[in-house]
């Protein structure tokens, strides 16, 4: 039962990390966006709604960085973050990792949106993100909020990887 149990765990952090996941469809949603803040990767602290007035926002949560699967989710939004901007679109992506983890993924991939490190989870719970493999090691699941006018408009919990962007702007253009 042990090793069944093992096996059923791994599997599941192994696709959660490297695995792509088909364009996620995410549901209509209104609430108010968790009012939070983190450390960005660069040790600067981001209050949530300060972002949210800038406009539209995303906020995406991802197990590890610098993994494939993660990584594709990522690189999805930063490809996408020029049409994404001209909207007026904020980005930010959280992960349990630390801040120096956070700024090395932002540097090597030349992410232009902050990464909030969440290593004690509390974003994570705001935003009722499920937790994979909880006690010794701790993972986001994969997941993506719309917000607009301080209210999550979008949620999706079992996002995209390298579809991230489309689903966003599928759903942008669905809210106007």
């Amino acid at each position: 039962m042990k090793t069944r149990l093992f096996l059923l765990t791994t599997m599941s952090m192994l696709s959660a990390l490297f695995g792509t996941a088909n364009a996620g469809e995410g549901e209509k949603v209104s609430y108010p966006a968790p009012v939070v803040s983190g450390i960005n990767q660069d040790g600067a602290t981001v209050n949530f709604a300060d972002v949210y007035k800038k406009g539209p926002t995303v906020v995406f949560f991802y197990p590890k960085a610098d993994t494939p699967g993660c990584t594709k989710q990522a690189c999805s939004l930063r490809d996408a973050f020029a049409d994404l901007s001209k909207e007026g679109v904020q980005v930010l992506g959280v992960s349990f990792d630390k801040a120096e983890s956070q700024k090395a993924f932002k540097d090597k991939f030349t992410l232009p949106y902050d990464l909030i490190a969440d290593p004690e989870g509390k974003i994570v719970e705001a935003f009722k993100v499920k937790k994979m493999l909880k006690g010794l090691l701790s993972l986001a699941s994969r997941s993506c909020f719309l917000i607009k006018d301080g209210k999550v408009v979008w949620q999706d919990y079992s996002a995209a990887t390298d579809q991230q962007a489309a689903d966003i702007k599928r759903v942008l253009a669905e809210v106007k």
